[in-house]
């Protein structure tokens, strides 16, 4: 996911590698190896390359929400004309719910 948000940010700023590298004072081969997704950034080395390009990202923290794996498996069980009858009566619902 960096090395689409790096060459993502890079190619919008109008840069190339070599603009970038010089900016952030890293060599084209490192933009590179991130850009492939050779290596990974830290998260502080991503920060700052999106800020040199103009971007940020924004970071919060949200509540994770375990998802049920036994409905899952029921789910993958039903055929594809029955998961889409499922999903209509379950937006039928939500709709009509005050």
């Amino acid at each position: 996911m960096s090395a689409q948000l790096i060459r993502q940010a890079r190619q919008r700023a109008g840069l190339n590698q070599t603009e970038l590298a010089e900016r952030v004072g890293k060599s084209k081969v490192q933009i590179g190896r991130w850009e492939n997704g050779q290596v990974a950034p830290s998260l502080d080395t991503l920060l700052v390359l999106l800020r040199v390009c103009g971007f940020t990202l924004p970071l919060r923290l949200e509540p994770y929400e375990p998802v049920d794996e036994s409905q899952i498996v029921a789910l993958t069980r039903l055929s594809p004309g029955a998961r889409v009858d499922r999903m209509l009566v379950r937006a039928e619902q939500e709709r009509q719910a005050p």
